[in-house]
């Protein structure tokens, strides 16, 4: 299995915390297309470069399972999930719905604090080159609106469904129109909320992410994800 080397920081840190992570990295590997459907998850090469033992990496193979992108079948083992381009589309359009629900109910009761948060991070992301700052604005600009206008149960579903979507997006995708579009989309959304318009916060913010769904489809199938002759036992 051909992926990254990176070691967990922190020997002593929790094993919840230790699957947490490992469930990340295998995440991110899958939804960056380096891993492919069928692909075979070998335990004891993930642990080595994860510097952790098996139990952990276990444990985040069951939560995978849990979510659609690993199936793990006995005597057999874990592989890649035979992913389709509807589901990674339903993916984003089901957080779409939900996110849209948080950005009206932000618009409504939206503060200058709020506004000013959200205008400062659209600034930060236009003027930066980095894929990896866009990835931790994009993640800020997002968790403000979720914060501002969702119940606890919504944020509940919405990190649920968040969990099992690329940590690394802006990083992976190399198309500079897409980002651009992204970034007026996100200037859009910001407006609405300005002027207290719930219904068009939420419309923005449902085709935001329907938006953002067709690029990962785009972005997966660029990398080869739904190549058919990988092999389902290539270890």
């Amino acid at each position: 299995m051909n992926v990254p080397d990176r070691a967990l920081p922190g020997t002593n840190r929790a094993r919840s915390n230790l699957k947490d992570e490992v469930a990340q990295y295998v995440r991110d590997l899958i939804l960056s297309g380096a891993l492919v459907p069928g692909r075979r998850l070998d335990q004891d090469d993930i642990a080595a470069r994860l510097g952790t033992s098996r139990l952990p990496v276990r444990e985040a193979l069951i939560t995978l399972e849990a979510e659609g992108l690993v199936d793990n079948l006995p005597r057999r083992g874990s592989f890649v999930a035979p992913l389709e381009t509807q589901d990674i589309e339903d993916h984003y359009e089901m957080y779409g719905l939900l996110s849209g629900i948080a950005a009206e109910r932000a618009a409504d009761s939206a503060s200058p604090d709020l506004v000013a948060q959200l205008q400062d991070v659209c600034v930060q992301m236009w003027s930066t080159d980095d894929p990896a700052e866009h990835d931790r604005l994009n993640y800020v600009f997002h968790l403000l609106i979720n914060r501002s206008g969702s119940s606890g149960r919504l944020r509940a579903v919405l990190r649920t469904l968040s969990a099992s979507m690329p940590t690394h997006f802006f990083a992976h995708s190399s198309e500079q129109d897409w980002k651009v579009r992204a970034l007026d989309e996100h200037d859009a959304i910001v407006a609405a909320i300005a002027k207290k318009d719930g219904r068009s916060a939420r419309e923005l913010m449902t085709i935001h992410f329907r938006n953002t769904g067709e690029q990962a489809v785009r972005m997966l199938r660029a990398s080869g994800f739904w190549a058919t002759d990988d092999p389902a036992t290539d270890g």
